[in-house]
């Protein structure tokens, strides 16, 4: 039983070491809480070219693809569709 005691003394002792071990902050929690909030903006970049198209072209030239999965994307990204590529509906 004194061994029990022992151990859960050590125990309570590591963990206050591990909890004031290093530097602490010196931000108040409600600065913390601040950090932690999602931007209230969002930045977004206009391209001039959709970099899928532009890679779905090439691998298009290089080899046939199995499955057309990018073919409704392409029909609304491109006004007409690659004349090298056919559509197996």
């Amino acid at each position: 039983m004194e061994q029990r005691g022992k151990n859960s003394e050590q125990l309570v002792q590591n963990l206050a070491d591990a909890l004031t071990e290093g530097e602490m902050e010196e931000t108040t929690p409600d600065e913390a809480a601040v950090r932690r909030l999602s931007p209230r903006y969002e930045v977004r970049v206009q391209m001039e070219r959709d970099p899928i198209v532009e890679e779905t072209l090439l691998f298009r030239r290089m080899a046939k693809e199995v499955d057309n999965r990018y073919d409704k994307y392409m029909s609304r990204t491109q006004p007409s569709p690659d004349p090298d590529h056919e559509a197996d509906g």
